[in-house]
Parts: C-alpha cells; structure tokens; sequence
C-alpha cells in the first residue's frame, strides 16, 4: 500500500505543479472525496461494474494528442438506455483511472473524448445531476491529472440540451477547453488523428480486456479502498456533503429537459 501513497504524491505534486501548499490541499480533498461520494468509494468488481464496462468502452488511447497529452476515450456501445446507470458508468471510469495512473505514472495532460455515436436523449434524461456534480467536481478539484483537453465527438443536434446540462458543474476553464465536434466533421484532426480512434470492430474486444483488466486487479482496489478518511479526527470538525455544496437539497427538482 506505501507505493500507492507514495504515487499519490508524486501524481498530486505532477497536478498541481510542484506547488506544496496546493498539492498537500488536493490531496486531502482527493481523499476526502472519496470517502464521500459513493462512486469514488465503491471499489467493487460487481456486476454493476461489469455492465458498466461493456454499455461504455472507456480507454485510454495508444496514440497521444497532438499535444502530447494523453486521450481518454470513452464510447457509448450499447444504446439500451435501461443499461445505463450513469453512477456506474462514472464509477467504472473512476476506477479506470486509478489503475492507468499506476501503471502508468504521471502524463504531461489528459484529454477526454466522448464519442456521442449511439446517445440519445433517453441517455441526456438518464444522467443522475447530483452524481454529475459531484463527478465534475471532483474531475476539476481533486483528480490528480492535468485535465488539458474536452471533446464531444460526433455529436448529435441535441447536444446543447446536455451542455445545459452539465454547464452548470463546469468551471470557466473547462467550458474554455471543450470542444464539440458535430457527426461528419473532421475537426478532430487538429488535435488527434481520426484514425487513432478505434474502428468499431474492436470496441467490443477492447471492451473486454478492460473488464478482464479490473477483474485481474482486485487486490489493486481492495487497497486502495484503505485510503479513506476518519472525519471523527478531523480538527475543527468533520467535512460533510453539506459541506461540499452548501443547499444541495433540492438544486434540481425542477430541471426539464425538453
């Protein structure tokens, strides 16, 4: 378990620019999330998980952007909308990235890519907003990566209905980087090769190295489900939801989507 505290370090130091003060803040705030939000604590190799990983095939790619950073795909496969729980879809990719930054280190960025071929606004509607918020939240205060680039990639007429959405969980910085790429467009191009994406054949085989991936690194998880917090010993008081997003309650009751 002390390699994985020690890579914490050296990945939170890599995030934050060397900055101590800052680095010894999101690591407390790395774990202090975890203990809270559901899907950054449940390491279970569960059957959830496993559906999870083969309705999104969500890899990192061998081909880095044309920046050098390194792109995240994610791919939705299967358009059932009843298989998709965005929790777990959430959870997977969690998990996925853990194991990538042990295995790999740090990255000088990371690029996401959302490939929107197969969404629906069935998926937009299924989108837990207190799961979202908590996802974005901690994807851009507490992971250890330098999130550089955000695209949507063939992306359908209605996308802006989920950017209503998401919008209101992204800072200035993350609403700056993304990039919307409409179906048909070779905009892509200018920031990775189209042809590094994979072919459609392979999605579902990639799919499964990564489930039989998760599978084979149990014992991976189990350790790091340890490193959680004791809000009890927390002096000036324990850190709660309440905490984190003052008025939650309530925040979305009343969002429709159209």
């Amino acid at each position: 378990m002390w390699v994985g505290q020690y890579l914490d370090i050296i990945l939170a130091l890599h995030c934050c620019e060397c900055d101590i003060e800052l680095t010894e803040r999101v690591i407390d705030l790395n774990y202090t999330l975890r203990t809270l939000f559901t899907f950054a604590s449940d390491r279970h190799i569960d059957k959830a998980l496993e559906v999870a990983c083969h309705t999104w095939l969500m890899t990192p790619l061998t081909t880095p952007t044309l920046t050098g950073n390194c792109a995240v795909y994610c791919h939705l496969l299967d358009p059932d909308t009843k298989k998709f729980v965005y929790s777990d879809v959430v959870r997977a990719f969690v998990m996925l990235m853990d194991l990538w930054q042990y295995e790999e280190g740090t990255w000088p960025g990371v690029a996401l890519l959302i490939n929107m071929t197969n969404v629906t606004l069935g998926h937009v509607a299924g989108v837990d907003l207190t799961v979202a918020q908590q996802f974005f939240y901690f994807l851009q205060e507490a992971m250890f990566i330098r999130l550089k680039e955000f695209h949507f990639i063939n992306a359908p007429p209605f996308v802006d209905k989920l950017l209503s959405v998401l919008r209101p969980f992204m800072k200035p910085k993350m609403i700056d980087m993304l990039k919307v790429h409409a179906v048909g467009s070779d905009t892509l191009n200018q920031y990775l090769p189209i042809a590094a994406l994979p072919k459609s054949d392979d999605c579902k085989a990639l799919a499964d190295e990564v489930w039989d991936k998760f599978k084979a690194h149990s014992h991976f998880y189990e350790d790091e489900a340890l490193k959680r917090v004791d809000e009890t010993k927390r002096p000036g008081g324990p850190i709660t939801m309440s905490t984190i997003f003052p008025s939650i309650e309530g925040s979305f009751k009343n969002l429709v989507i159209d």
